[in-house]
């Protein structure tokens, strides 16, 4: 585990471009620059172009390629939250940008990619980040609202009508947050997303997420939206049971399904099996 992820090299300045709409950036962020070089590595070798998001409440960093009617959306996971049990990261970019680098290997022709609030930018760049945003508030509304507005954006530069959601871990429970307020959403995968997070937090015996919203409590909305909820039968992060606590609470059973994979754990091993599960079928049957 890397005790310092701080880069003492310049920051190069940004840029403005399409249309003042966004910002194109080459800004890693002093702070884990070494992560964001590292990200965009990543993104580059796949073709993604990049651009920082403003919105109401934090700019996001995205990564994005294609245009077209449907696009499909990665949204990071929780990244760096905690540095141990107790004590909260000084910075929640992630050490593997998982929800990237399956991004990277898929291949639709209009591909998004969307980080956390605070990941990869410099805080003084991010107004308003503390660490309440990537722990007890990390699914709060004004992440949900701010991801949303995000697609609002993409929308334009994609020239999307509607979009496929992708989430990994914590960004599997924003993706359902945000498709249950959206009616531009046609699908919704997550992969090892804690989709009951009060389940989830009493089965690691820690607080709840008393500023978050928990997607399960938000089923009813998605009742009739196709969604495939990937899970690794090994994962001592995200264990099956919180994933079917969720399809529980769906109101028909018709538009979801779980898949759990033998021998697969949190964050190992998903990007070389992806292409392979994006290929399971994904739709709605016997639905009144």
């Amino acid at each position: 585990m890397a005790t310092d992820r701080r880069d003492a090299g310049r920051c190069p300045a940004l840029r403005r471009g399409l249309a003042g709409l966004l910002l194109l950036s080459t800004l890693a962020g002093c702070a884990g620059a070494g992560l964001a070089d590292r990200a965009d590595t990543v993104a580059r070798a796949a073709g993604f172009q990049r651009l920082i998001i403003p919105t109401s409440a934090f700019p996001l960093l995205a990564y994005v390629k294609g245009g077209g009617p449907i696009a499909r959306v990665y949204i990071e996971g929780d990244g760096h939250a905690w540095r141990d049990r107790y004590t909260p990261s000084d910075d929640p970019t992630p050490w593997d940008p998982v929800a990237l680098k399956l991004a990277a290997v898929d291949p639709s022709a209009t591909v998004a990619w969307l980080a956390r609030p605070c990941q990869y930018l410099l805080k003084d760049n991010s107004p308003g980040c503390a660490p309440t945003w990537w722990t007890d508030r990390r699914y709060h509304e004004s992440v949900i609202a701010s991801v949303s507005e995000a697609l609002d954006r993409l929308r334009i530069v994609l020239r999307a009508g509607r979009f496929e959601l992708v989430g990994f871990s914590g960004g599997g429970s924003v993706a359902a947050l945000v498709a249950a307020r959206r009616n531009d959403i046609a699908s919704l995968r997550t992969v090892a997303a804690n989709l009951d997070t009060t389940l989830w937090t009493a089965l690691h015996h820690v607080s709840p997420l008393d500023g978050s919203l928990n997607p399960a409590d938000f089923a009813t909305r998605l009742g009739a939206l196709p969604q495939l909820h990937f899970v690794g039968a090994d994962d001592p992060v995200v264990e099956p049971a919180v994933t079917q606590s969720f399809l529980a609470r769906l109101p028909t059973a018709g538009c979801a399904a779980a898949v759990v994979i033998p021998g697969i754990g949190h964050g190992v091993a998903w990007r070389e099996i992806w292409p392979d599960l994006l290929r399971f079928p994904i739709g709605c049957r016997n639905v009144s």
